[in-house]
């Protein structure tokens, strides 16, 4: 089986079984584990952005073929799509090597009648794309279509957004949905200086680019890594992969020695490390999350970042546990969202997000908030988050909150980086992507009158 076939397959079971592009493709991955990495990286890049630019590739085989992309057969669809993307978007494939190679295809999966359509399909694309013929929308006549086609957005979710943002901010945020992201790394802040520099001198001697960010001194960017686990300190628990905008609500939470802390919505854990890594060996972690699996590996991520004062347990945050009663100094609840602002990692969302998918998980969080507002202290704090760019998820579920509840927004200017005190000293912050450095996330500091 060639790489192309591989990516084929990839396409047509996410087309017939629904599921998670980046969940699928780690699958595969795994299963080709023989294969170099440089056809390792071909098979990423061109199912990834196979879906990711969907709505744009569609549009474009659309103006070529006589038939439209929707009354296909899936086999050539994808097989037209996989192309089509290789042709727009990657130079140093050779159109004559694409053409080709998608004929061989279509012969080998049985759709001999149909190999001199997809070799016509894609050779008169090749040349509109090589002559620049092809036609886009204007974007001062079609604006919503415009940048549906150009970003590869649904049109009531670019509605959506210039709703909420305008036009300008709306094509930054998704331009930057677009854009390769580097990986976020947290060093563990307890180790000293010297020891932070010699991992990232280690690093940088394999070749991989590292960037320190500008909102936090242990949060690390970096690119060209063949797997985290294979950098240097990862089995010593020396860092793990969080965003920054995670990291943030730690350092929004203003976490003090001796404190107990509650993690309502914990797996993968980054937040509850975070969260133990500042009480310094004292206080405690309680964390928790929903199934099996989540808390295996929140506990496989405590013992390797050596998480002692971090107890891992299953459990339903919609559900009262009696016993966490006005325990928490610090509440973290990150609670499930609809992920529209990290569209740019999970290229699935965007294609099954509905706006009744997000009315009945503004639900699910009223149910959340609901119960986890009984763990904390009088005084305490609780820090909600997600990581939208929904202000029904958000602000407004922030205001439902505090008119329902003995809780009250407060300033975290004192303890966000320069850039962001400002916008923080309301008590909540929307980040977006594109605008600042970070994914599009929200987060709230409330406290408990």
């Amino acid at each position: 089986m060639n790489i192309r076939e591989i990516v084929l397959d990839i396409l047509l079971d996410l087309e017939r079984n629904g599921g998670y592009v980046n969940v699928l493709l780690s699958d595969v991955l795994d299963k080709y584990d023989y294969l170099m990495p440089k056809e390792k990286a071909f098979i990423k890049r061109v199912t990834q952005g196979t879906v990711e630019r969907r709505i744009q590739l569609d549009y474009v085989l659309n103006q070529i073929s006589k038939i439209s992309v929707d009354k296909m057969k899936p086999l050539i669809r994808q097989l037209l799509r996989m192309s089509a993307y290789q042709l727009i978007f990657m130079d140093a494939v050779p159109d004559s090597a694409v053409c080709n190679e998608a004929v061989k295809l279509a012969k080998k999966r049985k759709f001999m009648s149909l190999q001199g359509y997809v070799n016509g399909v894609l050779r008169n694309l090749a040349v509109a794309v090589n002559k620049q013929t092809l036609n886009y929308p204007d974007a001062s006549k079609e604006p919503v279509l415009y940048l549906s086609v150009m970003y590869s957005m649904p049109e009531w979710l670019v509605e959506h957004f210039m709703g909420e943002y305008g036009m300008e901010d709306t094509e930054k945020i998704l331009a930057a949905f677009l854009h390769e992201k580097p990986v976020t790394l947290r060093i563990e802040e307890n180790i000293n200086k010297d020891r932070q520099n010699e991992l990232i001198k280690a690093w940088r001697e394999k070749d991989i680019i590292v960037k320190k960010h500008q909102y936090l001194p242990y949060a690390m960017q970096i690119e060209k890594i063949d797997g985290v686990r294979n950098l240097s300190g990862y089995e010593d628990g020396l860092f793990i992969v969080q965003d920054v905008s995670s990291m943030l609500v730690v350092e929004a939470a203003g976490i003090k020695a001796g404190q107990t802390v509650i993690d309502v919505c914990a797996s993968p854990g980054g937040k509850s490390l975070h969260a133990a890594s500042k009480l310094a060996g004292t206080g405690r972690v309680l964390s928790f999350d929903l199934t099996e699996s989540k808390v295996e590996r929140l506990e496989e991520n405590r013992r390797r970042m050596h998480g002692d004062n971090m107890e891992c347990e299953i459990g339903d945050a919609r559900i009262a546990n009696e016993k966490l009663y006005q325990l928490a100094d610090v509440v973290l609840a990150d609670v499930p969202c609809s992920g529209l602002g990290v569209i740019g990692k999970k290229q699935d969302i965007k294609y099954n997000v509905t706006p009744e998918l997000i009315e009945e998980i503004t639900i699910l969080q009223k149910d959340i908030l609901k119960n986890v507002a009984n763990y904390v202290k009088p005084g305490g704090v609780l820090m909600y988050s997600t990581c939208t760019i929904n202000p029904a998820e958000n602000e407004e579920m922030v205001e439902w909150f505090c008119d329902t509840f003995s809780f009250e927004p407060e300033s975290m200017s004192e303890y966000l980086p320069q850039p962001l005190k400002e916008a923080g000293a309301n008590g909540m912050i929307q980040l977006l992507p594109g605008i600042h450095e970070t994914d599009g996330f929200f987060f709230a500091r409330l406290r408990r009158v």
